[in-house]
């Protein structure tokens, strides 16, 4: 803080008042509503989830502290908030384990739009089978290239084809989701000039105006 003395000097005057900063996560520190037919059980390395769905497992820190303060709510908290990693694990472990009782109880689905002339989509057999972790069907893709683009669809991988330009994929796991949805979408990104490719969710793109010389 800077005062004026009575000489019209400048004096600056410092507060020797300590300032204590708790360093907290603002999405770690949120408790979790679970409904009750979700079984949690908690170990010193991590947490199982058990739902409607399926099971899963979340890997958990050593410094990851796991109560249960009400029935149906669950909290994560870590040893010591001060310790950046600690404090960077806390949102993200309470993230991981909200998106699993999510996907153990309602799953989770994401849309794909083909858009382009000509461009279409038809599920169909994969002639392979369940060979290399395949269920058995395949995405048979027209997207303006001279051949077709196969792609076989995971077991843990839910895929239905409503329309010829609309696919719909559903898991219960969002991580494995979003890579599987990214695959499909690498084969024909959109492009920003003409709008073409396929799109993911409410995926919009800018579209660019072409230089005229």
């Amino acid at each position: 803080m800077i005062q004026r003395s009575q000489l019209g000097a400048f004096v600056r005057r410092f507060s020797s008042t300590a300032r204590a900063h708790k360093h907290v996560s603002h999405i770690g520190r949120e408790p979790i509503k679970f409904p009750p037919s979700v079984t949690l059980a908690p170990s010193p390395t991590s947490i199982q989830i058990t739902g409607p769905l399926g099971t899963t497992s979340i890997p958990l820190q050593s410094y990851m502290k796991i109560a249960f303060p009400e029935p149906n709510i669950m909290t994560v908290a870590v040893e010591d908030a001060e310790i950046k990693p600690q404090r960077q694990m806390w949102g993200t472990t309470r993230t991981l384990i909200f998106n699993a009782i999510t996907g153990m109880t309602e799953g989770f689905t994401v849309p794909l739009y083909l858009v382009g002339v000509g461009y279409r989509v038809a599920m169909e057999n994969d002639p392979r089978g369940t060979d290399n972790g395949g269920n058995g069907q395949r995405l048979n893709m027209k997207l303006g290239y001279s051949h077709s683009v196969l792609v076989p669809v995971p077991s843990h991988i839910k895929c239905e084809v409503p329309s010829p330009t609309k696919i719909i994929l559903s898991c219960t796991d969002k991580h494995l989701l979003g890579l599987f949805a990214a695959k499909v979408r690498s084969y024909r990104k959109p492009e920003p000039y003409k709008g073409k490719g396929i799109f993911v969710g409410n995926e919009q793109i800018r579209i660019k105006s072409v230089k005229k010389k």
